[in-house]
């Protein structure tokens, strides 16, 4: 029998790929235990239905379209501390996941696993845990010092999203109205992230980032 209305989990999931979404739903609908009460597909929407509705987790792509994922998560945890936030993700784990965790999301699910292990990654952040893989929670309970981190790690939250911003070629003008920064701030991050990672030159990130699967 499925559980009432009521009693379900219920969940908003922000997207901005509209199939994506509905795989989700579809997989969510062979629970008996689980409503999506609401779909978003940018920052902007989700704010405002979180406001109309405010569901028990919400699923964040971290790639939609004009608030960056970390920002969005962090305003997101500001106006509503208590809201669990499962990040969904097309880039691996090991190279997001712990920052994400540090941010304040309660879990962090790779796409392509998403459907198989979504509900159990629901019910478990509801509860009151954290999903993700052992080694990543490992990593976030231990905070390794600087000298175990990959260069990208070492780098603050701004620095990075700096950092993947140059990774796809954009300007440093590009990204201060992005940002709402100006262009001296921005090579100001620019310098202290090519500092950190000990490199020269824009080709030299945008490289790494490649190699890292970073983009």
């Amino acid at each position: 029998m499925r559980t009432t209305e009521k009693n379900s989990i219920k969940i908003i999931i922000a997207d901005d790929h509209p199939l994506f979404r509905r795989g989700l739903k579809h997989a969510l609908e062979e629970t008996n235990d689980i409503q999506v009460i609401g779909e978003s597909s940018n920052g902007e929407d989700l704010l405002s239905l979180i406001k109309d509705c405010i569901p028990e987790i919400i699923l964040l792509d971290i790639s939609m379209p004009g608030k960056s994922g970390l920002d969005l998560l962090k305003q997101l945890k500001s106006e509503y501390p208590k809201l669990p936030i499962l990040i969904l993700s097309v880039y691996p784990e090991e190279q997001y996941a712990v920052r994400f965790l540090k941010a304040g999301a309660s879990g962090y699910l790779t796409k392509e696993s998403a459907a198989e292990k979504l509900a159990e990654a629901i019910r478990k952040i509801v509860g009151g845990g954290k999903y993700a893989s052992p080694e990543v929670i490992e990593k976030l309970a231990f905070d390794f010092s600087n000298s175990d981190k990959a260069p990208h790690e070492t780098l603050s939250d701004r620095e990075f999203q700096v950092f993947g911003m140059i990774s796809i070629g954009k300007s440093l003008t590009e990204i201060g109205v992005e940002l709402s920064l100006s262009v001296k701030t921005i090579s100001t991050h620019r310098t202290r992230i090519l500092e950190k990672m000990k490199m020269k030159k824009n080709a030299e990130l945008i490289r790494y980032a490649i190699t890292r699967n970073l983009l």
